[in-house]
């Protein structure tokens, strides 16, 4: 027989085949891919109709280029803003101090975010920002380490308060402190509630936490991005509550303006302080300065030095003057005094030589009128004339009196000249001092002007100053509040949906994937041909979940047309001599236990029995026999093990009727299990048996022992005319079919032929035999354990 003629020719293109089978593989599973995706859509629906509502809120503003300038830095910041670079980076230090948790804290506190009120809605709590009563925390912050829940209702009376271990309080609408009531928070009806009844069927839930906790948890949901090549800030924040998430924004907004605003009025009211400290100090060293100045002026006896000197050197020469005349009257008294002392008597004395004497000037003129009168007298009179005695008695008189005038006046010259000398000599050393005192003077007046220069460069930095602490500019520029868009970010149904249709087909798709990804096994016919294209597979058999076998001669059903076809096909591929006139042995086997070799074989007996050909099926598996359990045949029923023993001679008496109603269909048990079967099957008794049958029958059908994992197939394999191999759909692995192949190429099975079992069984996984197939001698079945069934 020629194998190969067999080989079916596939001509078609593989890729695009394979994309089919693959595709085929889930289709066959659509009701699963259905129901998922109906599951899912459901948990949508209920998703979009009980998940909380988020809404995105935005808000922008411009970080002006003046805000990080002051008075006393601005030329060098004006120098570093004109790099780019530096400018990203302040942009960036920017951001941080908005995410700061200084500055959030601030809004925390001032908003009262460690508070939330939440309102029943659709039987789920949703936040909600303006409830109609306000909470004020009276417990440490330290207290609080998880967040404490409370379901408020209004009611007629008061507020009906229930904590989360199910304790209630009734707290009436006018109770100032409820610390009575071991509450950590006063509770009160908002202003603007005029009438409870409007809430009575409202609930509220309160959940106060702590101010750290939640500026923490502000920081991570405030979101900051920076557009490109721009200096605006976009902030965004996700909540449930429009007008809660707008506030805050709107706080974050304000508080960092006047943070801002505030660290520039730090520096000016810093500079203030600076300055009158300052102004303290140097009014201090003024003072000083300016008695030491005055206490240089007082001793030095100036008042201004320029017409100090002048006077100074103006007295020195009066002084000088002075003296050279007083020195010159001396001179004068000195000369007149000895002309008078040497002169001799009566005669005429010098008159108005220069003295400055008036009187003495005048005694000398009488002296000289006198001695004149006396000349003329002595001309005409006797000396011992009367009055020539008397005149010359006066002269006598008037010269003592001129010496003793003239020994006064030079004892007033001398004092004068010692005074005119003194006062002489004292304007030269004041004159002389001069230079020195006004270095000292010029040096306290430098100190003087430097202080006083400071002192009115301070005084306008101070009106700079207040000017600016007056007159902060913003830090910021808002572009736009917070704003929060109408269409909700999330849940969205354009996302939900689309999301949940493709979870349900994409949740059974990675089952099945994993499902097929680790399933070994053989499923169709083209699986077999890729992996032994030499081997022919003759026919597929269809899986029949409740048929199993043949239930008369003129059965017509699917599953008996199906073996008449295999039939068939085995009978062309025999194609018998017409000298041979003996019936043809025909070979059932597989390579483990459980992939339907012994109904195959059952079925294909009656199949040709059925088109009035004699067949004998002969129960070839004489370790683990089957083939009783079908037909409801004893076990022990003596058959080949007896006969290959030499137990009985003749097997004709010992075979079964098939068919009720058909005398072409005989079968031939295995007997009782023995214990030498290796031994049995290689003795001559076997191939006696074959040749008998033979001459009897037209086919002689055996179902025989698998071959993988014991020998007794491939002892009797040369007795064939033909080996079918039951390879089961969705059981038989695929390392067996190289096991086939190697059995194949090295002649241990002649003529071997693939049969595809089960073709179409959906529930093949049901099914998953292994190696673990023990082929011994019979044991009692033991129940299997459920982790061992699964």
């Amino acid at each position: 027989m020629n194998e190969k003629t067999y080989v079916l020719d596939f001509e078609e293109d593989k890729e695009s085949y394979d994309i089919k089978e693959a595709i085929a593989k889930y289709v066959r599973f659509w009701p699963w891919f259905l129901g998922m995706v109906l599951l899912f859509c459901a948990i949508a629906f209920a998703y979009m109709k009980y998940a909380p509502v988020i809404y995105k809120t935005e808000a922008k503003i411009k970080i002006l280029e003046d805000a990080m300038k002051t008075s006393v830095v601005k030329d060098v910041i004006s120098i570093a803003s004109a790099n780019p670079n530096n400018r990203l980076l302040d942009i960036q230090n920017q951001i941080k101090v908005i995410q700061s948790y200084r500055l959030l804290h601030n809004v925390v506190d001032e908003l009262h975010l460690d508070i939330e009120y939440q309102q029943l809605n659709n039987l789920l709590y949703k936040q909600i920002w303006e409830p109609p009563f306000t909470v004020r925390k009276n417990i440490s912050e330290d207290k609080i380490n998880e967040p404490l829940k409370y379901e408020v209702k209004l009611t007629e009376t008061g507020f009906d308060i229930v904590d989360e271990e199910g304790t209630q309080y009734n707290v009436p609408y006018n109770e100032a402190n409820t610390s009575v009531y071991y509450l950590p928070f006063k509770i009160e009806l908002a202003e603007s509630i005029t009438n409870v009844k409007n809430y009575r069927n409202d609930s509220f839930k309160v959940i106060i936490d702590s101010k750290r906790k939640t500026t923490l948890k502000l920081a991570k949901k405030l979101t900051i991005t920076t557009e490109a090549n721009s200096e605006v800030l976009n902030l965004s924040l996700l909540g449930e509550s429009k007008q809660r998430s707008e506030q805050v924004l709107n706080s974050i907004i304000n508080n960092f303006n006047q943070d801002g605003i505030l660290d520039r009025q730090l520096v000016s009211r810093r500079t203030l302080e600076v300055i009158e400290k300052r102004f303290v100090y140097l009014s201090q060293e003024l003072d000083s300065i300016e008695a030491g100045k005055q206490n240089l002026k007082q001793e030095q006896n100036i008042s201004f030095i320029q017409s100090d000197a002048g006077a100074n050197l103006q007295r020195k020469t009066e002084a000088e003057s002075e003296a050279l005349k007083l020195e010159t009257q001396v001179s004068l008294s000195n000369l007149l005094k000895k002309t008078v002392a040497n002169e001799a008597e009566y005669n005429l004395l010098p008159a108005d030589i220069g003295l400055a004497n008036s009187g003495l000037n005048a005694m000398v003129s009488n002296y000289n009128n006198m001695a004149r009168e006396r000349q003329k007298l002595i001309t005409s009179v006797g000396s011992n004339h009367p009055t020539l005695v008397k005149l010359s008695k006066q002269l006598e008189l008037s010269k003592l009196n001129i010496l003793s005038s003239v020994n006064n006046y030079e004892a007033q010259l001398a004092l004068s000249l010692r005074k005119t000398n003194q006062e002489k000599n004292s304007a030269g050393y004041r004159f002389s001092r001069l230079p020195e005192t006004e270095r000292m003077l010029r040096s306290i007046e430098r100190q003087q002007s430097i202080k006083e220069n400071l002192y009115l460069l301070l005084l306008q930095k101070r009106e700079e100053a207040t000017i600016d602490y007056a007159s902060t500019a913003p830090t910021i520029k808002v572009i736009e509040y917070g704003l929060t868009n109408m269409d909700p970010l999330w849940p969205k149904p354009t996302v939900v949906f689309p999301v949940s249709i493709l979870l349900g087909l994409l949740l059974p798709f990675l089952v099945f994937y994993i499902r097929f990804s680790t399933d070994n096994n053989i499923h169709d016919r083209s699986e077999i041909e890729q992996l032994n294209p030499e081997i022919p597979v003759v026919a597929e058999i269809p899986f029949f979940e409740k048929d199993k076998k043949f239930i008369d001669v003129n059965d017509r059903s699917v599953l008996a047309e199906s073996f008449r076809i295999l039939g068939a096909n085995v009978t062309h591929l025999l194609s018998p001599e017409e000298t041979d006139e003996t019936g043809k042995v025909i070979f059932v086997t597989s390579a483990v236990k459980g992939e339907g070799k012994t109904l195959l074989a059952l079925n294909l007996s009656l199949a040709y029995a059925s088109i009035g050909k004699r067949v004998l099926l002969v129960g070839g598996d004489l370790r683990n026999p089957t083939l009783h359990t079908y037909l409801g045949l004893d076990k022990n029923s003596q058959g080949l093990a007896d006969y290959l023993a030499g137990k009985i001679k003749d097997f004709e008496p010992h075979t079964f009727e098939g068919f009720k109603a058909n005398p072409d269909h005989k079968i031939f048990l295995s007997g009782a299990v023995p214990s030498n079967v290796p031994v049995l099957l290689s003795g001559k008794n076997f191939e006696q048996f074959l040749e008998e049958a033979r001459k009897e029958y037209d086919y002689v059908i055996m179902d025989t022992a698998p071959t993988m994992l014991v020998t007794d197939t491939l002892l009797i394999a040369k007795h064939a005319d033909i080996t079918l191999f039951a390879v089961r759909a969705g059981v038989t692995d695929k390392n067996v079919m190289k096991f086939s192949k190697e059995l194949n190429k090295s002649k241990k099975v002649k003529n071997m032929v693939y049969v595809m079992n089960a073709v179409g069984q959906v529930h093949a996984g049901k099914l998953n035999y292994g190696y673990g197939y023990g082929y011994e001698m019979e044991q009692p079945e033991k129940s299997k354990k459920w982790f061992k069934k699964a």
